[in-house]
């Protein structure tokens, strides 16, 4: 992957921050900027498609606690006994 070189300015005590952990990780500086970069473009990105574009059937009202806990409890009897639990 070919990146482009940019310069940003940084509050001191970051800078300080990313120079101590570096140094504890074993990596170098630019390494975890390039990560938080990589964060901050992810976390700021639009996406193509929504994140809950498929509906599905249900109620049309959120289940009760008591109704997941049913719900999840079946599956797993379901699964023990097909065999197919991981």
């Amino acid at each position: 992957m070919s990146m482009k070189r940019t310069n940003v300015y940084a509050d001191p005590e970051d800078l300080a921050i990313i120079k101590e952990a570096a140094k504890r990780r074993g990596t170098s500086e630019a390494e975890i900027i390039r990560q938080g970069i990589h964060l901050a473009a992810m976390a700021n990105r639009v996406w193509d498609e929504p994140l809950f574009s498929r509906t599905f059937e249900g109620p049309g009202r959120t289940p009760s606690k008591a109704e997941v806990r049913d719900g999840v409890a079946d599956v797993v009897v379901r699964e023990t006994e097909s065999g197919t639990a991981e």
